[in-house]
């Protein structure tokens, strides 16, 4: 199956990435590429990009998109958590502007076989990075139906969490739950007809908890940011588009602490606590897809970009 990914808010992206030509950029969630074709076509021949992504596929396409800029592109197989001491193998301890688009690739969701998709019946799979052990299969079948409940609850804001978690662990008592069909049906079973009747998928929100926790995602995400802000060079940019409301907060939170980092009691006239300022968020609200955007890519509707700037 051909690596297929519509870049969300392109150029909303590449816009408040500020690009300059001879700058140094890392997309840490290279997918296809769509975004960092775009970015590579800004640089010079002194420019650089540094594209992350944990999927083989994704490289395999991005590798293929960007051979007319490879001489200034390096592609790197990890999770972007990994990005700051990667970086400093290759010699880069500045870049100029970081890009992370938080979205499960329309390759991932299409492809059947990774698993993602409550649309066909196939093997629980959801890893991002197939080299990792776990898999929705692990938690499916081997976590406790209290730890279920929470991560449903958490991650998927399942209102129906607790009851799923126990059908689960009923269910999976007769027979390990192998396949995403026979998970559907047993949350079909754990909710109401007349709420199915309405809001979509009835799977959609389990799913998406799932995929959260096989992946870590976001936990990933809140222990990065902090180190790539660190790393931007003065007036440097970090992108991050996120799909849901958990990422969104834990990226306008961590911005909001860089740029007022003080722990000081609001009563005390001069800060003591010595934490400055790193920069400022540019997006006081964040930057949403236009209707033509979420007409022609549903998927998109879903999104939100924050931006940072660095200040050294």
């Amino acid at each position: 199956m051909e690596f297929s990914h519509t870049s969300v808010l392109l150029n909303e992206t590449i816009e408040n990435l500020k690009i300059k030509p001879d700058g140094i950029y890392v997309d840490g969630t290279l997918g296809g590429a769509g975004h960092s074709s775009h970015i590579c076509e800004r640089l010079s021949a002194t420019g650089r990009l540094i594209g992350i992504d944990q999927d083989e596929a994704a490289i395999a396409a991005a590798g293929k998109r960007l051979e007319p800029f490879q001489n200034q592109v390096t592609i790197i197989r990890s999770n972007y958590c990994d990005m700051v001491p990667h970086l400093a193998e290759i010699g880069v301890t500045g870049v100029d502007g970081i890009l992370l688009d938080l979205g499960v690739s329309s390759y991932q969701l299409d492809n059947a076989e990774r698993g993602f998709t409550y649309r066909e019946d196939v093997p629980l799979d959801m890893r991002m990075d197939q080299r990792n052990a776990l898999s929705a299969y692990e938690v499916v079948n081997d976590y406790s139906e209290e730890n279920l409940s929470r991560i449903l609850h958490e991650y998927g804001e399942e209102r129906f969490a607790r009851k799923i978690a126990h059908n689960i662990c009923v269910s999976r008592q007769q027979a390990p739950i192998r396949t995403t069909g026979e998970l559907i049906e047993i949350i079909k079973r754990s909710i109401p007809a007349k709420i199915r009747a309405t809001g979509g998928h009835p799977a959609k929100r389990t799913f998406q908890a799932i995929r959260i926790e096989v992946n870590q995602e976001l936990t990933v995400l809140s222990e990065s940011l902090d180190g790539m802000i660190d790393l931007l060079n003065d007036g440097g940019r970090l992108c991050v588009i996120t799909f849901h409301s958990l990422e969104d907060r834990i990226v306008k939170n961590i911005f909001r602490k860089n740029e007022h980092p003080c722990t000081c009691p609001p009563e005390f006239p001069v800060c003591v606590c010595g934490k400055k300022s790193k920069g400022t968020v540019v997006t006081r609200k964040p930057i949403l897809p236009g209707e033509e955007e979420m007409e022609t890519n549903p998927r998109s509707k879903s999104a939100k970009l924050r931006v940072f700037e660095r200040k050294v």
